[in-house]
């Protein structure tokens, strides 16, 4: 089957799972001033329409989750899960060798500026500051869920775009 698309898609949104909803939809509203769309909610396999999905996507041993949805300043979705059944766990590391993101990044112009805001409110600092390219610089944090957010002093295209390849 080939097919063709006429653009790229956008992104539109990432799902994160946090063992404590209700704190996380705080720090995430208080400290990067996320918006608050809805929820928090909670959904369980019998609930229609979205049990039924869930339980698509989840498999059988899945039961019940508390859901709310957030958003960023230019409006890209964050939804925020804690599974009830079975329960969420918090690693005691990064698990970078799973498959599937293992990171969020957000852009912000002083990116030591927002590590010092994100340490002050419960997360860490994980990596130094970092210049990648003049003007581009990143740092690694974590919330207070153990989830890493990557911060980049500039957008994704403006950061990578018309930059040389590596050799081969």
């Amino acid at each position: 089957m080939t097919s063709s698309l006429s653009s790229t898609p956008a992104f539109n949104h990432v799902g994160i799972t946090v063992p404590d909803l209700d704190e996380a939809v705080e720090w995430y509203r208080q400290v990067l001033r996320f918006t608050v769309l809805g929820g928090p909610i909670q959904i369980g396999k019998e609930d229609e329409p979205f049990g039924e999905v869930l339980s698509d996507i989840f498999g059988a041993e899945w039961a019940s989750l508390r859901v709310a949805f957030l958003a960023t300043g230019d409006g890209t979705g964050i939804e925020l899960f804690q599974f009830l059944s079975p329960a969420t766990t918090q690693p005691d590391r990064v698990e970078y060798w799973r498959t599937g993101p293992f990171h969020v990044c957000l852009t912000w112009p002083d990116v030591a500026q927002l590590a010092g805001h994100i340490e002050r409110h419960g997360g860490k600092q994980r990596s130094k500051v970092w210049t990648l390219f003049p003007g581009r610089d990143i740092v690694y944090c974590e919330d207070p869920f153990g989830n890493i957010l990557e911060i980049s002093s500039g957008t994704f295209d403006q950061t990578w775009a018309n930059r040389a390849s590596a050799p081969e």
